[in-house]
């Protein structure tokens, strides 16, 4: 993920089917980072050695960090700076792994004028397995007034 890749749009300038991917390579570090960000020391996630007994066979990434990933896109690209979340709903359809390359999508399906809200469809995608879905619901800025110059 390019931290320095920022966009920003307004209101405006959104349109029905507009639409941003990153990717990320999930590391160890973030796993063990988010463990201690969120407080979530659940073995899955941390030991393997617990989680090789488990349905999944082996460690896997937190389910919220997952999620985590749509907010970078919404904040960084799609609407960008300035966008604030007032719902997602999330639906976690499978596992993702350390090493895992996630494909983050959001598209925009609605735009409500009163508001400024624009309504996302998000996907979270492992190779061509949909591990998350949801939906994000944002309050977006309009586009600056332009200022006059006095005469």
């Amino acid at each position: 993920m390019n931290k320095a890749t920022i966009q920003i749009l307004y209101f405006e300038d959104l349109s029905v089917g507009m639409r941003e991917t990153i990717s990320k390579t999930v590391r160890n570090e973030d796993v063990i980072g988010f463990a201690e960000l969120s407080g979530d020391h659940n073995p899955i996630h941390l030991s393997e050695h617990f989680a090789r007994k488990t349905r999944f066979g082996g460690r896997i990434v937190h389910g919220l960090y997952t999620a985590s990933l749509i907010s970078a896109v919404i904040g960084m690209r799609l609407p960008g700076p300035g966008s604030v979340y007032i719902s997602q709903s999330l639906n976690f359809l499978g596992p993702v792994k350390i090493g895992d390359v996630i494909d983050i999508s959001v598209e925009v399906v609605e735009l409500t004028e009163k508001g400024r809200r624009v309504r996302l469809q998000c996907e979270c995608r492992v190779g061509d397995k949909v591990v998350l879905e949801g939906e994000g619901i944002l309050s977006v800025p309009p586009a600056p007034k332009p200022r006059h110059a006095n005469a």
